[in-house]
């Protein structure tokens, strides 16, 4: 196992880490934490190598490597400010330099900051829009330029099942996933037979924002199942989506059906 560590935001990779592939290779970004760093471990342990994306948490990102180095398979440390244009479109290509080619993109990184109606400003929509909407697009672009002819490969978006479940809560970052949710649509349509384009929807997952442990349990209870989705079954609807090769342009929905129990405002807010 060896690891390709780049310590700038845009420039190559390190050297001296050999760029034959020993097999398949995602792309995830915003790998270094939480729900990133599930899908990159969760994906090495089904044997394949990644290229992991950050922007701010090089130690949690380094660490994701350590781990996937144990379990014997490659990585390449690649920081991106997916708000910067210029470094995105530049993102795949030093992830086909470090790790020699790249099958599958994992667009999990995500901005997920509140708003509403009442405190609305373009320049939170703004925000959301460059790294939820704009960067994914960029990288399915590139993914599509750099997978030769008679090859096939994947790109799989990260989306809410918010969008089949609305509520007035987290405005622009609503209004981004449904941007995405069409994106994928609107990509899988374009770019194919060389990619397949996936969503997938998980429901409340991890804690966020000033959720308490004991509110999350009692939210994550909210739905028919009995709990919405898990870490590992988002890792297990990645690896679905990443190996079916006749779905693309659907969205899968690993929720427990939380989405099939309307509520009025987000779940965070009402199960305390």
């Amino acid at each position: 196992m060896m690891t390709a560590q780049d310590n700038s935001a845009s420039g190559a990779p390190a050297p001296a880490t050999p760029t034959t592939p020993s097999g398949r290779v995602a792309l995830v970004t915003g790998a270094g934490r939480r729900l990133g760093r599930a899908i990159a471990l969760g994906m090495a342990a089904a044997g394949w190598d990644v290229a992991i994306h950050y922007r701010a948490s090089a130690d949690e990102a380094r660490a994701v490597a350590d781990d996937i180095a144990a379990i014997g398979r490659r990585s390449a440390l690649l920081p991106c400010e997916l708000a910067d244009e210029a470094a995105v479109r530049q993102l795949l290509p030093r992830a086909v330099q470090a790790l020699g080619r790249v099958d599958c993109v994992v667009n999990n990184a995500s901005l997920f900051d509140y708003d509403s109606a009442t405190d609305f400003s373009i320049g939170k929509l703004d925000a959301h829009m460059h790294a939820n909407v704009a960067a994914p697009i960029l990288l399915a672009q590139a993914l599509h330029a750099a997978t030769p002819d008679g090859q096939q490969a994947v790109v799989i978006n990260l989306l809410d099942q918010k969008l089949y479940n609305l509520n007035p809560d987290f405005l622009s970052y609503t209004l981004s996933k449904a941007a995405l949710h069409t994106a994928t649509t609107m990509l899988a349509q374009q770019l194919a037979p060389k990619l397949r384009v996936v969503g997938i929807a998980p429901g409340l997952t991890m804690v966020s924002g000033d959720q308490t442990e004991a509110g999350f349990a009692n939210a994550h209870q909210q739905t028919p199942l009995g709990r919405s989705s898990t870490p590992q079954d988002i890792v297990d609807a990645v690896l679905y989506a990443a190996a079916a090769r006749a779905v693309t342009g659907t969205t899968l929905l690993v929720d427990g059906g939380q989405h099939l129990m309307p509520l009025p405002r987000d779940v965070m807010f009402l199960a305390k």
